[in-house]
């Protein structure tokens, strides 16, 4: 596996940085909230290619996971509000399904491409025909979801309302009674558990480009605060502070980036690295984002500074697949087995 990017992998870095430094400065971010969603930046987006790029070659993508990977992380630096990471994600699920079920998709597939409608993915499995806090529910014309035995397609309008949340998603719940079965039986349950899996790594890599901005953002205001005539830097209790929250940081960028690897490898690991991934960098968020708000003393809760922006979008972000117990309990029947979950 590499450690770092590959040369075209840079390039995506490269252009996708400078497109959302550009599109989605964060007065852009704070202009999306309460809904989370801003469609100029969705459009331009579409516009670069980014909202097809999931897709196969052939439906006009060709992207891999790690080069999705490469392009959460700068979405999570810059806090973009779009739902790339579930669009891209359903979209790979659908034209997966497409394959192995041999259900007709092209006309839906072809406008996930264009980006005329948006794309995504229930995150634990349907009750009822109900499906519970969806990853851009409150915007995506196209919902995926696992119902009892069988993978499941809605293709109803979002509702109007989000439901509120503290880092300003598009999240909602949607009804699929109804909804088109796509695929049934193990290929279904197998189908929706790779979509998750890919999904935990794009986020995980999505937390560490949040990571990463909010250090900077935390480095940058204590070398700019005097405190007892010196930078509030200077301290040491601050430097290791920001000296752990990178080390963490970092060691979260090489989990991602292998996870996303793993899963696109199809190795069988990959599930397991993912889950592990989405743990680690989730809590390195959170203490990055805790420490740099915490250095701004009570300027940080102030809702004019950025690192609160930062700061709510670690708590919520990962919160969407469930709570970190969960997780953590999750990759320990991956580890050891269903049995161990129930305490045996």
């Amino acid at each position: 596996m590499r450690t770092w990017y590959s040369t075209d992998q840079e390039a995506i870095d490269g252009a996708f940085g400078a497109f959302f430094a550009a599109e989605s400065p964060i007065e852009a971010v704070r202009a999306a909230a309460p809904t989370g969603f801003d469609p100029r930046l969705w459009s331009s987006l579409t516009a670069m290619g980014g909202a097809g790029m999931a897709l196969p070659e052939p439906r006009g993508g060709g992207a891999g996971l790690a080069d999705l990977a490469v392009v959460a992380r700068q979405l999570g630096r810059h806090l973009a509000p779009v739902p790339l990471i579930e669009h891209s994600v359903a979209c790979r699920l659908l034209a997966a399904a497409e394959s192995e079920s041999g259900t007709d998709l092209e006309a839906l597939l072809g406008a996930l491409a264009a980006g005329e409608t948006i794309a995504s993915l229930t995150l634990r499995p349907v009750a009822g025909g109900r499906a519970q806090l969806v990853p851009a529910g409150a915007v995506a014309g196209a919902v995926v979801g696992f119902d009892g035995a069988d993978l499941v397609l809605d293709l109803s309008e979002p509702p109007a309302e989000t439901v509120a949340n503290t880092a300003d998603l598009p999240l909602a719940d949607r009804d699929l009674t109804g909804a088109a079965v796509i695929a049934s039986g193990p290929e279904a349950a197998r189908l929706w558990g790779v979509a998750r899996a890919e999904w935990q790594a794009l986020m995980a890599a999505a937390c560490v480009g949040l990571a990463a901005r909010a250090i900077e953002i935390g480095v940058d205001y204590v070398m700019g605060r005097r405190q007892f005539g010196v930078p509030v830097g200077s301290f040491q209790a601050v430097q290791h502070g920001l000296a752990d929250a990178a080390v963490r940081t970092e060691g979260g960028r090489l989990l991602a980036h292998r996870a996303a690897w793993a899963l696109d490898a199809g190795r069988p690991d990959g599930r397991r690295l993912a889950a592990m991934a989405l743990v680690f960098c989730a809590e390195a968020a959170r203490f990055a984002a805790d420490r740099s708000l915490q250095y701004h003393g009570g300027y940080g809760y102030s809702a004019e500074y950025d690192v609160q922006l930062y700061y709510r979008r670690a708590a919520g972000w990962p919160l969407q697949i469930g709570e970190p117990a969960g997780l953590v309990a999750e990759l320990a029947d991956i580890d050891l087995g269903p049995r161990a979950a129930a305490g045996s």
